[in-house]
């Protein structure tokens, strides 16, 4: 799939792509650091349909959204032969007893036997996180363990 990058001189950037349908959908990034979520119109590609305002911290949730979901599938369907292992993903929420902490901090591992395999930070994985990785409210880890382990890792990272 092609994204178009476009430079928007006194601006920014517009990078976008186009839908199934023919509308383009994509993000511009403004000089200040300011983000937009942009729709064009079905029968005019150049004009929006819907301009939405992200921070930088809903633009990072966003990522994480539709950037996670394709990880988690792919451990799903590589674990789909070992009964009673399951992948979740568990978010870390901004000023949770978490955000800022390490990894090591949770002691998910040793309190639920759960693995956290990656963290998804701003539409970026970072792969096998170490227990000296920071985390940061937005981040969505995914994880790997039993339902009851998964269960209690979602409690732990809620509610310290």
């Amino acid at each position: 799939m092609n994204v178009d990058v476009t430079p928007l001189p006194g601006i920014g950037v517009r990078k976008e792509f186009e839908l199934r349908g023919g509308r383009r959908i994509g993000v511009i990034t403004h000089r200040d650091g300011q983000v937009e979520l942009i729709l064009s119109k079905a029968d005019d590609p150049d004009a929006c349909v819907a301009e939405l305002p992200l921070t930088t911290e809903e633009a990072g949730v966003l990522a994480n959204l539709l950037g996670a979901p394709q990880l988690v599938n792919q451990l799903n369907d590589e674990h789909r032969e070992l009964p009673g292992i399951h992948t979740k993903q568990l978010p870390i929420r901004t000023n949770s007893a978490f955000d800022g902490r390490t990894l090591g901090d949770t002691a998910l591992r040793t309190r639920t036997k759960v693995s956290v395999v990656a963290v998804m930070r701003a539409g970026q994985a970072h792969p096998s996180p170490t227990p000296e990785f920071t985390l940061a409210g937005g981040d969505l880890l995914v994880t790997v363990g039993t339902s009851e382990g998964l269960e209690q890792a979602a409690k732990i990272l809620q509610h310290g």
